[in-house]
């Protein structure tokens, strides 16, 4: 079967770029290797996202945001972050940036049964799952994907297959791979004070440690530390970790009175030579992956999903090729830069932080203290940090009227 869009990687990143084709009547397919899970509520997801006010603006354009519950929803309309030893630290409001809120923590199961119900309603959309990718094959006017015995050919294949992307191997295009000697523990808490709609960070010697607010005064934990340290926090009796997060965390929220679903898993910096090959186009973390310290990782998937959508829909407007490497070289210009530059940004933050010279803490305090004071400043940071200082796919710009 032809398609003129193969998507390969069925989580947030691909199925945002189906929604977004599919909407739009081109002829997708999504290809996918695990199969549909059921969406339990009973607990939380380990693995939650910051949803940018930039990100919720795709995901409602494709129709997803209308799906999720409301009441899994957690808005952030503040963040605080403060370093070691407690003597500088700053405060940002979305009010400093003219926003109503600075975003959202999500759930990424529930973004992806959202993205998967709306997936389900679109008439060009065809799913392959459980399907594994085998091979790919040019032919002389499209590429076709072989999975496990079934064949399908399509004009473009976008890999939005993950880190270790099968796509990007296949096509072979080289990637970065460094390594930040640090894994990431996540964990759900229940605090004995309200998280104050606020996402608390605090940077320790060894990684930064994130509160991030969850409904019902849950808050989402993640602690990127050295990986000898992230085992010994799995595996320790629970109330020893919920004291060892207490103190940690400065008790600014009180105790940790709960704690459920911890894991944790290797932080690594992927970052791919290029971006297209012959009827080749990567996204997501196929393409990059970052620090997650500042939650921008699912953000700037989501901003490549909706740049590569709105190439591929103005070429088929024209009668022009999407697979071909001219065609799609706007795709790698515009979102290579704005990828790399956050990528460096955050591995920067992380470096600078985890110094323990005295100048250098010494500095980074002076530095909390004096931005704190400065609200042109922390808005010229909110801004790049919600994308809103970047150009924006049509999918991400602003209603009439918004910021």
């Amino acid at each position: 079967m032809k398609h003129d869009v193969a998507v390969v990687g069925g989580g947030l990143v691909g199925l945002t770029l189906a929604c977004a084709l599919g909407r739009r009547g081109v002829r997708v397919a999504l290809v996918e290797a695990r199969a549909p899970q059921p969406l339990s509520r009973d607990a939380f997801d380990q693995r939650t996202s910051a949803i940018s006010p930039v990100s919720q603006r795709i995901l409602t354009a494709v129709g997803a945001w209308r799906h999720l519950p409301q009441e899994r929803l957690a808005a952030f309309e503040r963040m605080c972050v403060w370093d070691r030893p407690r003597q500088g630290e700053v405060h940002f409001d979305a009010a400093d940036a003219d926003l109503p809120r600075l975003g959202y923590i999500v759930e990424n199961r529930e973004l992806v049964h959202a993205l998967e119900r709306e997936a389900a309603s679109l008439a060009t959309l065809r799913m392959y799952r459980p399907a594994t990718l085998e091979r790919l094959e040019p032919t002389p006017r499209t590429m076709a994907l072989v999975l496990d015995g079934t064949r399908l050919e399509a004009r473009l294949v976008a890999g939005a297959d993950g880190a270790r992307s099968r796509v990007r191997e296949m096509a072979g295009i080289p990637a970065k791979v460094s390594a930040y000697a640090q894994e990431a523990l996540v964990a759900t808490v229940r605090t004995a004070e309200s998280h104050q709609d606020t996402a608390w960070q605090r940077f320790l010697p060894d990684g930064p440690l994130a509160f991030l607010p969850l409904p019902e005064n849950w808050c989402s934990v993640v602690w990127s530390t050295r990986p000898e340290h992230a085992a010994m926090l799995q595996t320790m009796p629970e109330a020893d970790l919920r004291n060892a997060l207490t103190d940690a965390f400065e008790a600014r929220l009180g105790p940790v009175r709960e704690l459920t679903g911890r894991g944790r898993f290797p932080l690594v910096r992927v970052q791919a030579r290029r971006y297209l090959a012959h009827r080749i186009a990567l996204l997501g973390d196929a393409a990059h992956t970052i620090h997650p310290l500042a939650g921008q990782g699912v953000n700037l998937g989501l901003l490549d999903a909706a740049a590569l959508a709105e190439i591929v829909e103005d070429l088929l407007a024209v009668d022009r090729d999407p697979g071909l490497e001219g065609n799609l070289r706007r795709y790698e210009r515009w979102r290579r830069g704005h990828n790399l530059l956050t990528g460096q940004a955050m591995s920067g933050f992380n470096h600078l932080f985890g110094s323990s010279l005295t100048p250098v803490a010494a500095a980074r305090n002076l530095g909390f203290a004096l931005t704190d004071r400065l609200t042109p400043l922390k808005r010229v940071f909110i801004r790049y940090a919600s994308g809103l200082a970047f150009e924006l796919p049509r999918l991400a710009r602003a209603e009439p009227g918004t910021p």
